[in-house]
């Protein structure tokens, strides 16, 4: 069921590059090879871009061959078609063609509008009336200027532009295994030899981690990490991985946030923690070992796990990173939730994009996964766009330590575009030609337009509701015709 081919239109992208290094139309026509007129045409979405020319433009501009996709637009329509659906507006009279019209002709001023909505949320939240009993919410800060987006968000959109994949961190963390020849013995051993011999600092377990909602903390003073004993193996390994990134690479991560549109000290300081994971998992999953053990084993991510010795969500994590140029893994998508629907982590490689302003889809294996836990449950769903994916979701997590212990329930979900669907061992057995295999999933109920859902806990924003008492739809909410 692979989808055929379609045209690309790249217009604002491509001029969006070429404004951005100042170089003229006939000049970029010139070292394409190809008239003025036509560079004009794709500009202006009269052509399509035709893939001769991709690479060309690949190594101008010195961008990804997914810059040029449809990805990122794709994830641009869905973001306004949800905003719109806010009671706000008066939406009656908005297409989606017209909302796609908008993406392309102006995809900065639609995404400045986006920031603007989420500013808006930002602010209903800090001037909603507090419970009865609740502390009254501070004055408004100069920080808090209706333009200000929240810094995990900030770092969440930087992260997603790069696709989940930093070059300089990842090659840095490559060199480094070579290096430690983590290889050679338990990762966990290496690591704690290492530090010891060129730091000299100690690992401990602290039993009173714990207790403070810690799981790590390095004392410098002493030279010494300690670890908390709740943790697995493969948890401890990480945040050793981790704190060797801290005490190594802290030029490598300033230089790559140096790079970044980040201006906010918070955010910046997000932006580390997260670079300083992202190291760690690069180093426990070297990136070019890492890739073609996953072809071998056709990305059975349990073979994976005890292959590098690493958790079933590190090993899931790594694969939505392996955008390297050149030596691209397969484009996943990789969600992290909790048992009430909050997105805990969220990045793609793919065009698949996560509601961004309502609830996940009931649909969606990845809350199924909690009525089986430990369980491998697999999916093949159809977005409201028409793609179509291969979808891998697994609770994840620590189990109880005792009987007033209460571990967070998570859950994780690991996808695929279906034309990738046979490099994995979860297609094993599936009929993927079969369309009753198919699970419609959507963005949330209120942006959702598929109508006829047994699962529609709300109306469809922008239509009128049927309102008639002499029969009764699948649905509690049915569109009026």
């Amino acid at each position: 069921m692979k989808k055929a081919a379609t045209k690309t239109f790249t217009g604002s992208r491509i001029r969006h590059q070429r404004n951005r290094v100042s170089m003229t139309q006939s000049a970029l026509a010139l070292r394409l090879g190809i008239s003025a007129s036509y560079l004009n045409q794709i500009e202006h979405d009269i052509r399509p871009l035709p893939l001769p020319l991709l690479g060309a433009l690949c190594d101008i501009f010195s961008v990804g061959a997914d810059y040029f996709s449809d990805t990122e637009e794709t994830r641009g329509i869905q973001a306004l078609r949800e905003i719109l659906t806010d009671p706000v507006f008066d939406t009656d009279g908005i297409r989606l063609d017209s909302i796609q019209a908008a993406m392309r002709a102006a995809p900065d001023l639609c995404a400045q509008f986006v920031r603007l909505y989420r500013a808006y949320l930002l602010r209903q939240e800090h001037t909603a009336a507090p419970l009865v009993g609740a502390v009254a919410p501070s004055p408004a800060r100069q920080d808090d200027a209706p333009d200000r987006v929240e810094p995990y968000e900030a770092v969440n959109d930087w992260v997603q532009f790069q696709r989940n994949y930093f070059d300089e961190v990842d090659r840095t963390a490559e060199r480094q295994f070579e290096m430690i020849r983590l290889d050679e013995g338990s990762p966990r051993e290496q690591l704690t030899r290492y530090l010891l011999d060129h730091h000299g600092i100690r690992t401990e377990t602290d039993l009173s981690l714990g207790q403070r909602g810690l799981m790590w903390r390095m004392d410098r003073r002493a030279r010494t990490i300690f670890l908390s004993r709740i943790l697995p193996a493969e948890s401890s390994t990480f945040w050793m991985a981790q704190a060797l990134g801290q005490i190594e690479h802290q030029a490598v991560f300033a230089r790559t946030i140096r790079r970044s549109r980040l201006r906010e000290s918070e955010a910046r300081g997000l932006a580390r923690v997260y670079l300083t994971n992202y190291f760690a998992g690069a180093l426990l999953l070297p990136y070019e070992r890492f890739r073609i053990t996953a072809r071998e084993v056709r990305h059975d991510l349990e073979r994976l796990q005890r292959h590098f010795g690493v958790s079933f969500e590190q090993a899931c994590h790594r694969l939505s990173t392996m955008q390297r140029p050149g030596s691209q893994g397969i484009p996943f998508y990789f969600l992290k939730t909790d048992i009430a629907g909050n997105i805990l982590k969220s990045f793609s490689a793919n065009r698949f994009t996560q509601s961004r302003f309502g609830g996940p889809c009931p649909l969606w294996n990845i809350f199924r996964a909690f009525s089986t836990p430990q369980q491998v449950q697999v999916q093949l769903s159809q977005t409201t766009d028409g793609a179509l994916y291969l979808n891998i979701a697994r609770t994840v997590g620590r189990s109880s330590i005792s009987y007033l212990d209460r571990p967070r329930l998570t859950a994780v979900v690991l996808g695929c575009s279906i034309a990738d669907a046979e490099h994995l061992i979860y297609s094993a057995g599936l009929d993927l030609n079969d369309p009753q295999m198919i699970i419609p999933i959507g963005p949330g109920c209120r942006a959702c337009t598929r109508e006829n859902c047994h699962h529609r806990a709300l109306p469809m924003v922008g239509h009128r509701v049927d309102v008639n008492n002499e029969g009764r739809g699948i649905a509690p909410y049915r569109t009026a015709l």
